[in-house]
């Protein structure tokens, strides 16, 4: 995510120091909204995405510290928290209750841009590997889906497709692993099969098993593809 599409929440009770922040972010090309305390925050986070929220711990009616044990861990917002200089137990208990990470008053603005940035470059890493493991909790396998929370293979007017213990593992090791290619080691222990020999070819027979019920012509597999000499392939696109 580069600084234009990011959107920082300021909240702070002092004026001033809020209409500097939303100035010197601005400029830099940040969207940036300010809150005078946590009913205003919620506010605007009930209306808007927010990417990251700036938050004085030390504020009047709410304090930083309650209006976080209010978001987490509903909302998952990075928080960086402002801190008094020497409050090293508020800092300490505000990582423990979920901030992610913290500055110390006065702010340095240049040390604030860079912890900013480092949070959306670690946002936007993350990104890939939470959108991975949502596909991965609802597979698609031609027309069926495998539904990994439920543990079940689902046809599309939602009846259950019966599987083995083994054919369902075996599916969510392919779900976990799409557009990669497995040898039959690889499939038979991440499927947690401890009873395969090496030399055992009983994987091939496993896979087209799960063929007949997944492919509309299991003789020429579009789902669970054969990667002559080396395994099998799962690319649903």
């Amino acid at each position: 995510m580069d600084n234009q599409n990011a959107h920082i929440l300021v909240c702070d009770d002092e004026i001033d120091l809020r209409e500097m922040l939303q100035e010197y972010l601005g400029k830099r090309g940040y969207k940036v909204s300010g809150a005078s305390g946590g009913a205003e925050l919620r506010d605007i986070l009930a209306l808007t995405s927010v990417d990251v929220i700036i938050m004085d711990i030390n504020m009047p009616k709410e304090d930083g510290l309650s209006i976080l044990r209010s978001l987490r861990p509903e909302n998952a917002t990075p928080v960086i928290m402002l801190t008094a200089a020497g409050d090293v137990v508020d800092r300490i208990i505000g990582l423990e209750m979920g901030a992610d990470d913290y500055l110390g008053k006065p702010v340095d603005l240049r040390e604030l841009e860079a912890r900013i940035k480092a949070i959306l470059r670690r946002e936007a890493m993350s990104s890939p590997a939470k959108s991975s493991q949502s596909e991965a909790k609802h597979a698609r396998f031609g027309d069926l889906t495998l539904d990994t929370d439920a543990a079940k293979l689902l046809a599309a007017d939602g009846s259950e497709v019966q599987l083995t213990a083994m054919e369902y593992s075996l599916l969510k090791v392919f779900a976990e692993n799409r557009g990669r290619v497995l040898n039959r080691d690889q499939l038979l222990e991440q499927a947690h099969d401890r009873s395969w020999d090496p030399f055992d070819r009983s994987i091939d027979i496993r896979i087209s098993r799960l063929r007949r019920k997944l492919e509309t012509n299991p003789e020429k597999p579009d789902i669970i593809k054969t990667v002559r000499g080396i395994g099998y392939l799962y690319d649903p696109n």
